[in-house]
């Protein structure tokens, strides 16, 4: 019988606009309680986009936040639970390299 090799994580970051700080600290703590994120940087971020043919302005909450790609459908089921956009934009961007302490930890949390 072969010995199963143990594959490494993909380690990715999601990235989220909030609404509100209200907003992103519910979803941070939705996601964390269930361990689908391992830690959740937030920052408040001016943006301009086009929504409904329309150029809008608004003060946001970005959230990146450390978790695995297996999770990003998870991540996206719980968010939309949560979320007050009628339209949410989550990105998962690969982490091609990461020093071992942190993929040791990323590992132990999730």
């Amino acid at each position: 019988m072969q010995a199963r090799k143990m594959t490494k994580p993909n380690f990715v970051e999601l990235v989220l606009t909030c609404a509100s700080w209200q907003e992103a600290q519910r979803i941070t703590d939705a996601l964390l309680e269930k361990k689908l994120v391992a830690c959740v940087e937030m920052m408040e971020v001016k943006s301009k986009y086009w929504w409904k043919r329309s150029l809008e302005e608004a003060q946001e909450i970005k959230l990146i936040m450390e978790t695995i790609a297996d999770n990003f459908e998870r991540v996206e089921d719980d968010i939309k639970r949560h979320h007050s956009y009628e339209t949410f934009v989550l990105q998962m961007i690969p982490i091609a390299k990461l020093s071992q302490g942190a993929a040791a930890w990323l590992e132990e949390q999730l």
